[in-house]
């Protein structure tokens, strides 16, 4: 197999790359962090290795879960959102400050697999849609063209088979070519009347944090067959109909029952949850609780189950927990790892440390990235006719400053270059639009110093604006 049908046989089905080619994807958008990148490669890889091997030993391969720890803006989040577009399975990236014990106001923690299935079943949804797109798009079609030219209706007084023939065939050659000016965009304009149904009254939370949908009862189907369902004419243009038939008739094609099932099946041994700012919900040991600490180790505790394995109620059926892979991610600033409960330490066997970011892998993060900054910022300005480019010694000069601020005054890793670009491009994004600016704008080395020397240089003053 060539090279090119390797990459594009890999491009359709994400989930069989291998951990280099995981690593090599991650590296078009992350700097560094070589190890956390290889640990949740190779969990990614398990996730299919574990599918592969024979079912009696599948049950008990458990998967290896991960923390990841460092600093804020080093790359713990980027991980995330980049391996979700690479997972091609249900992933949930979910802050753990959002869950509160049991008791207290707040979400609670199953709520997360709740959503994992809801997202699950809408991938599952539009996978199927996409596969009956054709076919639901020639019924809408035929839709449409029952309204625009409608079915021949039988006259009482008698006629003979003759002229009934004659009638149904002009009738056939209007309508074949009312479908050649449809598909030819030619009647995209004209209006048109559909019936469609109101929406239903959504459902209110009556049971404090919990609401019935996330009980898994859904009200409006257990009414469905008491309530009628109302309709409601609206006008709309034949273009605007084609997309809103095309959706309802794909709907009609789907197996709901087959989709939902094989939703749960997804998640139950593809699933991914991110759980980020995992040390919120852990205190120092030692230190005196008071306050929202009240319930921190009580989130814990609620947690093991979940990420040990348990079922969980949805309003699709139960989920088991087995084998979803939970990363979580912290910066530890005020606690360690180590002040998580023992029981969930152990939940989390592999530990990364994601290392600070120095000031080579800042011009790194400038420069090379798919959407590195300096690539956004050149972008945003050209839809004002302006071309914005930095030079070699400008970039490091960026760089070295946001690696002092970082030092200085806080390390907030990455994000301190959004700060600084903001700050040095000010006047240009400011005034691009009035048409003063030239429509090419070199920024130098000597531009960077005059903008941000004095900011930098006077720590105060660098707190408010860096």
């Amino acid at each position: 197999m060539s090279k090119q049908a390797t990459l594009a046989k890999h491009k359709q089905e994400p989930h069989e790359l291998t951990p280099r080619e995981i690593v090599r994807e991650l590296d078009k958008y992350i700097i560094g962090q070589d190890n956390a990148k290889k640990s949740v490669a190779i969990a990614l890889r398990n996730r299919w290795r574990r599918l592969q091997v024979p079912e009696h030993l599948r049950e008990e391969i458990m998967p290896n879960n991960i923390i990841m720890i460092g600093p804020t803006g080093v790359g713990k989040t980027e991980i995330a959102r980049r391996l979700a577009k690479l997972a091609n399975a249900p992933f949930l990236k979910v802050e753990a400050t959002k869950f509160t014990e049991v008791g207290y106001v707040g979400r609670d923690v199953e709520s997360m697999i709740r959503d994992l299935t809801e997202i699950a079943v809408n991938m599952v949804k539009a996978e199927k849609t996409a596969e009956v797109q054709e076919k639901a798009r020639v019924q809408a079609e035929e839709r449409i063209l029952d309204i625009l030219l409608p079915p021949l209706r039988r006259t009482r007084h008698a006629e003979t088979t003759e002229t009934t023939e004659q009638r149904e065939e002009e009738n056939d050659k209007t309508r074949d070519r009312f479908r050649q000016m449809l598909r030819a965009g030619q009647l995209d304009d004209r209006t048109i009347e559909l019936d469609l149904p109101t929406p239903q009254i959504p459902l209110m939370q009556v049971m404090g944090p919990l609401s019935l949908e996330e009980m898994g009862i859904n009200i409006q189907e257990m009414l469905g067959n008491i309530l009628p369902k109302k309709e409601k004419r609206r006008k709309f243009t034949v273009a605007e109909a084609r997309v809103i038939l095309t959706q309802e008739e794909a709907q009609k094609m789907i197996d709901i029952e087959k989709a939902t099932k094989e939703a749960i099946k997804r998640v139950e041994n593809s699933g991914i949850v991110f759980l980020d700012e995992i040390d919120k919900i852990a205190s120092a040991r030692g230190q005196a609780s008071a306050g929202p600490d009240v319930s921190r180790e009580g989130v814990q505790r609620d947690l093991l189950p979940i990420v040990e394995g348990s079922s969980v109620t949805t309003k699709y059926g139960m989920v088991k927990t087995d084998h979803i892979l939970f990363i979580a991610s912290g910066a530890f600033h005020v606690s360690k790892p180590s002040d998580l409960i023992p029981e969930l330490q152990g939940r989390f066997p592999i530990r990364v440390e994601l290392q600070s970011l120095t000031e080579s892998d800042f011009v790194k993060i400038l420069t090379l990235p798919q959407n590195a900054l300096i690539k956004q910022y050149s972008a945003l300005l050209a839809t004002e006719g302006i071309t914005l480019e930095f030079d070699e010694k400008a970039v490091r000069e960026i760089a070295k400053t946001a690696y002092e601020v970082n030092e200085q005054v806080e390390n907030i890793g990455a994000r301190r270059l959004h700060t600084i670009l903001t700050t040095l491009l000010e006047e240009l994004l400011y005034e691009a639009p009035n048409g003063d600016i030239p429509t090419r704008v070199v920024v130098t080395e000597k531009m960077v110093k005059e903008k941000l020397s004095s900011i930098v240089k006077n720590r105060d003053l660098s707190r408010y604006i860096l």
